[in-house]
């Protein structure tokens, strides 16, 4: 007798393989530049490694505590009031998890019954939308729209897309990918809506020290907000360890009970020398170190947005984060997939293509992503290579 199919469960069908692994593949299979996935070509500070390794020879290779070793959710609270003067009690509030994605996902299945809607603005990292679907979550999506002074997205969208069955709305500032900074005026926006229907706020900010204009503003340091927000961040993009996978969510105890009994049954705890090593840097990191982080990368951004251009795309110059939107369109493209499929073969070179971060695909179609997370000297390399883009159809 055989087995009933489909084996995919209805909650994950449609999602398919990651963009990630399909676009890192092909850059691997052509030898290109990969300048898709949002992953360093280089290690971050030789005080962690040799921190990591110390710890391994000193013996800490075992389960650790499920909530985090307490020298590092000490960091982590510290941190919270060094930056942003957030006050967290670094036993109950505090819990680290295996990188954000973790603690998405654990925070949705902890706080989510079926059928809860989760209000989410496009494009957006793609494990928002599988985390809402294993959580038995339902989707309600506000578009950021490419205008000349960046993204922008309409109040009346996010007040029609909040119902009587919305439970949360999920923000990421800085915002991957289109390197836009929520303002202070859009906070006070989606806070007021969470306020006025009694919502929680989930609040993705691992870019949050990627800045180079503006601020970035914490959603939990609004008047009325700590109390129903979920902050979530991570040490792989602020510390060029993005394998490590230590993230971490601050909340309010009662919440941050929830997650962490979510959290206990998915990875329970996560590598425990790497631990001690981040507490370190968050410890150690002094103001020249963040601001020669913050720099460097928009060298980097400027190589590569100058390098974009140059080759005819017209770029849509990022705030934060390490990744850069180009409209395809001046070429005579217009279809971010074809277009992605193409480069790594004729061309050498990986991007992604936007459109994976849509559920209104035709608002990103003419939209293609990189990653400047790279050395000046492969940023070069991509962008002569980049040179001698065919034109579309």
């Amino acid at each position: 007798m055989s087995l009933r199919q489909p084996y995919l469960t209805s909650r994950l069908q449609g999602f398919g393989t990651n963009v990630f692994t399909e676009y890192t593949n092909l850059a691997v299979r052509h030898d290109a530049i990969n300048l898709g996935q949002g992953f360093p070509n280089f290690d971050g500070p030789e005080l962690m490694k040799d921190a990591v390794v110390e710890a391994i020879r000193s013996g800490q290779n075992q389960y650790c505590r499920m909530t985090g070793i307490p020298q590092l959710n000490r960091a982590i609270a510290d941190h919270q009031e060094r930056f942003y003067g957030l006050t967290c009690d670094s036993e109950s509030e505090v819990t680290v998890m295996n990188g954000a994605t973790e603690a998405i996902c654990a925070t949705l299945q902890a706080l989510l019954e079926v059928g809860d809607e989760v209000v989410f603005f496009e494009p957006f990292y793609d494990s928002y939308r599988a985390a809402v679907a294993m959580a038995g979550g339902v989707e309600r999506i506000v578009t950021l729209r490419s205008s000349e002074g960046g993204f922008v997205w309409d109040p009346a969208e996010l007040e029609k897309a909040i119902t009587a069955k919305t439970r949360a709305i999920l923000i990421n500032t800085p915002h991957n990918p289109t390197g836009k900074i929520f303002q202070r005026s859009d906070l006070e926006i989606i806070a007021e809506q969470a306020k006025r229907h009694d919502l929680l706020v989930i609040s993705d900010e691992v870019y949050e020290h990627l800045v180079f204009e503006g601020e970035h503003v914490p959603m939990a340091t609004l008047p009325g907000m700590w109390e129903r927000t979920v902050t979530i961040s991570s040490a792989g993009k602020t510390f060029s360890f993005t394998g490590w996978k230590i993230g971490w969510a601050c909340a309010p105890a009662p919440i941050s009970a929830a997650i962490r009994t979510a959290h206990q049954f998915m990875t329970f705890c996560n590598s425990a020398p790497m631990q001690p090593a981040v507490a370190r840097m968050l410890n150690e990191a002094d103001d020249a170190f963040y601001a020669n982080f913050v720099e460097e990368y928009r060298t980097r951004r400027d190589h590569l947005c100058d390098g974009l251009s140059r080759v005819g795309l017209d770029v849509l110059t990022p705030a934060g984060t390490y990744f850069a939107l180009a409209d395809i369109r001046p070429l005579g493209w217009d279809h971010d997939v074809e277009f992605c499929r193409m480069l790594p073969e004729k061309v050498g070179v990986a991007a992604i293509p936007p459109t994976a971060f849509y559920v209104n695909k035709e608002a990103g179609r003419h939209l293609v992503r990189f990653a400047f997370c790279k050395t000046l000297d492969v940023l070069d390399e991509a962008v002569q290579r980049l040179a001698g883009l065919p034109a579309g159809a």
